[in-house]
């Protein structure tokens, strides 16, 4: 039953009734990622006539986060490149790192040093600033 009502009433769980809808009558399976979103295309590549192009849309597996597109699907998404990654290889360099969503908000961001989060306490200051004063 809450997953009935998530779906009816909240977009960033998965996919709505409409979206599902509209997948299974104008969308084609194009592939999937290593996070678990899905992607998809009109079927046989049709040219939206109000867009000028074909549509693509990615359903996401929980949360509906952006940030969790691997740069290989969201150039094919946005129109970058016109083979999805599932039928190019895509070449990776030994110098990347591996994809990963935006943490921001989660006990995985990153907390520099100096922060107040990052250790539960602020360190203590060097003595190196000076405070600025008005009037002289």
């Amino acid at each position: 039953m809450k997953t009935f009502l998530l779906r009816l009433f909240t977009w960033w769980n998965s996919q709505t009734f409409g979206t599902q809808w509209w997948t299974w009558l104008y969308g084609e399976f194009v592939g999937d990622d290593e996070f678990g979103n899905r992607y998809f295309r009109t079927k046989g590549g049709k040219i939206d006539p109000a867009l000028g192009f074909e549509r693509r849309w990615v359903i996401y597996r929980g949360l509906a986060e952006a940030s969790t597109v691997p740069p290989s699907w969201h150039g094919w998404l946005h129109h970058i490149v016109d083979v999805p990654p599932t039928q190019e290889s895509v070449k990776t360099y030994p110098w990347e790192k591996p994809h990963r969503p935006n943490l921001t908000g989660t006990t995985a961001a990153h907390r520099p040093s100096g922060s107040t989060l990052a250790q539960g306490r602020r360190p203590k200051a060097t003595g190196d600033y000076k405070a600025w004063n008005p009037g002289g």
